[in-house]
């Protein structure tokens, strides 16, 4: 293969093995991936008519002395969402809409902002050119009035055209990282071998482009935070645990992390693992990597990755270990918001396992960093914790 194997003996892998046969089995059954899924791109002649349409329309209006109005889908309301096990959430078929018009004092500024926006995006795709959003809010910082308000409308317009987002030519910047046994090139021809060092490789920002995938990874982690991604590598945890990959989105993660790990699902089909925190925050962040986001729901079968699973930190391991009470947090109001409409979310319905352990959480009203495990020994997440879970098919 590619790499050659540091890390531990054949027989460690056993149950990863196993898990990743159990994976590949459940796609032959299910025929591949499932119905419409992977990550498909609509080409730039369909961009163009689709922006084309949409301004006739607008013409047309003005034409019959009548005011024009957008209709994009409602994302704000999970009663326009649906749940399939297979793909995460995505947009009901029958969803309400809502009227952005052009002559209600309310919306008549974001409906010339689209337009704005829409004119760009014509552009940069006939020109087979491309902006990242934070050019786009540049080129008009004051009448934007901040970078919320484009990456909003820049999310409506790929909803209303119903287009993938990359396939308007806008990019956003990676802020997450990447590192283990892994090699590919870029969409310009750069080579990148992510190293198992302590120096990691920023998520390129072309996702679509990457090609020539090189790995002999056994499993995929995502970790939550970027201080514990850095912990591992400082701990040489890629190394030990070769071959693996490892990729952090830095909290909620961006576009690009969650395309990249897509990517990688569909090109590996390897185990792919989360370690997040111990509290409502961090299962959310899982969830978005697992099943989506209400906002991109439109968006669900490029992004979400169904098969991956919890490695940690799980609330019933703060008993287990017997972690002391005063290394954790008690929950706030707002964590015992979050936690309560975590649990409503339909895809907890089929999760038994998740359920439990966050009903562990409510009943102790407790939360835990992974940091705490620092109490057990300094280098316990990575010499023995996650170690252990791999070996032992401690997952969810």
């Amino acid at each position: 293969m590619a790499f050659a194997p540091v890390g531990p003996e054949a027989s460690f892998f056993e149950a990863l093995d196993q898990h990743r046969a159990s994976l590949l089995a459940a796609l032959r059954r299910g025929g591949g991936e499932p119905a419409g899924g992977g990550t498909r791109l609509a080409s730039s002649s369909e961009v163009l008519a689709s922006i084309e349409s949409v301004i006739q329309d607008v013409l047309t209006a003005l034409g019959q002395n009548r005011a024009p109005v957008f209709t994009i889908d409602n994302r704000s309301s999970w009663e326009n969402i649906k749940f399939e096990d297979s793909v995460g959430l995505q947009m009901a078929p029958h969803c309400t809409r809502r009227k952005i018009k052009s002559d209600s004092p309310k919306s008549a500024k974001n409906f010339a902002l689209i337009l704005k926006i829409l004119s760009m995006i014509y552009k940069l795709v006939q020109s087979n050119s491309y902006a990242t959003k934070r050019d786009i809010y540049y080129t008009d910082s004051q009448l934007f009035g901040n970078q919320t308000v484009v990456d909003n409308i820049i999310n409506d317009i790929s909803c209303m055209l119903k287009v993938p987002r990359m396939s308007l030519h806008i990019s956003s910047t990676s802020k997450g990282l990447i590192a283990g046994n892994l090699r590919y090139i870029e969409e310009d021809g750069t080579k990148v071998h992510c190293a198992c060092g302590s120096t990691a490789v920023a998520v390129p920002s072309n996702i679509q482009g990457i090609r020539n995938i090189i790995t002999d990874a056994k499993f995929l982690l995502i970790v939550e935070k970027d201080a514990t991604f850095q912990r591992l590598l400082d701990d040489n945890f890629c190394n030990r645990m070769s071959p693996c990959i490892m990729v952090t989105g830095k909290g909620v993660p961006d576009l690009n992390t969650r395309l990249l790990v897509k990517k990688l699902w569909e090109t590996l089909h390897v185990p792919v693992f989360t370690l997040v925190d111990a509290d409502p925050h961090g299962i959310e962040i899982m969830c978005i990597y697992k099943y989506g986001s209400m906002a991109m729901s439109f968006e669900a079968h490029n992004l979400t990755v169904p098969a991956i699973r919890w490695l940690g930190l799980l609330p019933s391991d703060i008993k287990r270990l017997n972690i002391p009470k005063d290394t954790l947090i008690p929950l706030t109001k707002r964590d015992q918001m979050k936690l309560d409409s975590v649990l409503k979310r339909p895809y907890v319905t089929c999760q038994p396992f998740w359920r439990k352990e966050m009903e562990i959480m409510a009943d102790c009203k407790m939360k835990a960093e992974i940091q705490a495990l620092t109490f057990l020994s300094s280098d316990y997440l990575s010499r023995v914790y996650l170690p252990n879970k791999l070996k032992f098919g401690g997952w969810i």
